[in-house]
């Protein structure tokens, strides 16, 4: 089986405690993982793959990933569903 990814920041969907991003009248969304979409929406307000990269390597720096780690977790943003454009 392949492993789903959230589309919003690439966390595998598997790890997701809540099993996904909520719709607003509370269906499950499986496209997106439950810190990145909730009650229909993306409570963050980043509007660039950019800016989700930067938060991203905070959190993971924070959690003590090295620096090519964190590049290699987080190279791969601009490609997800919701930075296409």
């Amino acid at each position: 089986m392949e492993e789903t990814y959230c589309q919003s920041c690439g966390m595998p969907l598997s790890a997701d405690p809540r099993g996904g991003g909520t719709e607003a009248d509370g269906r499950r969304n499986r496209k997106y993982c439950s810190h990145c979409y909730q009650r229909g929406r993306f409570p963050d307000g980043y509007t660039s793959a950019r800016e989700m990269q930067r938060f991203l390597r905070k959190k993971l720096k924070e959690q003590g990933f090295g620096p090519l780690k964190r590049w290699f977790l987080t190279r791969h943003i601009p490609t997800l569903e919701r930075w296409r454009s």
